[in-house]
């Protein structure tokens, strides 16, 4: 009896030093809400699109801070964030960019602090900031070989310079002064045969005139000019490279469209790419196959014919998990508009299929025309990297045609056997809705 009561007292005094140890754990583990504030010091009275926007906020905490987190909001959209590491109660400096944006008004920003402590507790203040463009004083036309003063013209945002280029072809870009200490060097170029910002790609202005001439650019609006005076749709076509000219717009299926211009006056002696586009009732005009997109619409003087290929923003599109967007072909077997024009294995040159829609992909060829001998690949994009396999395993390339053979590597051949000169013959990869697998099917027509 008294073995157990000696027992029973150890228990008691283990419970007891237990109890205490966790008291005391939950005592230095307290992980009640704190009381986190942010406030602003800085008068923000204003910035300029593509600003470096400076910031002072006072913080303070009962407990341990963790991170800040700072977002600038243009209407509901963010539109630039940057997170800190934060420690200590005080005064706390930084800065945010305000990005430089095409065809956006002056108006009022929305600048979002978020406190955040060791607690998991946080709070939110915010601010507003007009922003505005800037008007600047000038812009600088950079070409290879020298720099040329923009002035403002009677046109808002609208910059010139007249002069005796040298050439009736000035490829060159475009770069603005910086207008206070916070701000930023904002340079236009051409991406894509698009002028857009932050970029030096070359804009190749021209004129058919001889002589002095005016180049003009909009900061706004991206507006520029001269170039040669070929449209479609009434929207100039800008130069890429030597005889080549292209446009990025959104256009609807069946949409009608226009090509303008004396460039244009021999188009009936053009090769039109029968996947994108059919005669319309008009000289000029052609209606759009595929599903509506953006695509990018390339003139090629050279050859005479349309290179089409589909878009996402500015950039070439690429093929999606969900089966959306586009599928390129590379290798020497097939070419446009003739099998001699093809991409053979060139890393960044790629023929764009059709989107038909429901995840299909078309294009169509002539043996002994666009179709030689030589092999082709099924590509996500117009560069290495995914590819249609007989042993793919997340783009598994299958076909049950009499008419190709395909290798395991994915090249796909024509039969000779099968195909004769002057066959034509529409191809389809049906990729679903699921980009790890694709089904090829061939059509005699």
């Amino acid at each position: 009896m008294k073995n157990c009561n000696y027992l029973i007292a150890i228990a008691l005094v283990c419970f007891a030093f237990i109890s205490g140890c966790q008291e005391e754990e939950r005592k230095n583990h307290d992980l009640s809400p704190g009381n986190p504030t942010v406030e602003a010091k800085t008068q923000f009275t204003g910035a300029y699109f593509g600003d470096d926007l400076p910031f002072t906020v006072t913080l303070n905490d009962n407990v341990p801070l963790s991170t800040l987190t700072v977002s600038l909001f243009f209407g509901e959209e963010r539109v630039s964030q940057r997170e800190f590491r934060v420690t200590q109660n005080g005064d706390f400096s930084g800065s945010i960019n305000v990005p430089f944006f095409q065809n956006v008004a002056d108006g009022t920003a929305t600048l979002e602090f978020t406190l955040l402590d060791t607690h998991m507790t946080s709070v939110t203040r915010t601010y507003n900031v007009p922003v505005s463009r800037a008007n600047y004083p000038y812009l600088i036309l950079v070409t290879a070989n020298a720099t040329f003063p923009m002035y403002p013209t009677d046109n808002p945002h609208e910059y010139a310079v007249t002069d005796v280029f040298g050439n009736t072809e000035v490829p060159a870009y475009i770069r603005t002064p910086v207008m206070n200490e916070n701000g930023n060097v904002i340079t236009f170029g051409s991406e894509g045969g698009v002028i857009t910002h932050g970029v030096t790609g070359e804009i190749p202005f021209e004129t058919m005139e001889s002589g002095g001439f005016t180049i003009s650019f909009n900061t706004r609006t991206y507006e520029a000019g001269p170039f040669p005076p070929i449209f479609v749709n009434g929207e100039r076509m800008s130069k890429i490279s030597p005889n080549n000219f292209a446009v990025v717009a959104n256009f609807t299926q069946g949409q009608e469209i226009a090509f303008e211009g004396d460039g244009f006056a021999d188009i009936d002696e053009w090769w039109i790419d029968p996947d994108f586009f059919e005669p319309g009732e008009e000289d000029n005009v052609f209606k759009l196959l595929p599903i509506a997109g953006r695509y990018r619409i390339i003139a090629n003087f050279t050859l005479k014919y349309f290179d089409v290929q589909v878009m996402s923003g500015n950039s070439m599109a690429t093929l999606q998990a969900n089966g959306t967007g586009a599928v390129w072909i590379k290798g020497p077997g097939i070419g446009k508009p003739t099998s001699a024009n093809n991409p053979a294995w060139n890393e960044t040159r790629g023929l764009c299929m059709a989107p038909i829609g429901d995840g299909k992909y078309q294009i169509t060829v002539v043996r002994g025309e666009t179709l030689a001998t030589g092999a082709f690949k099924f590509f996500h994009q117009n560069g290495w990297g995914g590819e249609y396999r007989t042993d793919g395993d997340n783009s598994m390339l299958t076909t049950t045609s009499n008419l190709v053979s395909i290798t395991a590597g994915g090249d796909v051949t024509f039969l000779a056997s099968e195909v004769e000169i002057g066959d034509v013959l529409v191809i389809v990869l049906d990729v679903g809705s699921d980009r790890s697998s694709a089904v090829l099917t061939v059509t005699k027509k």
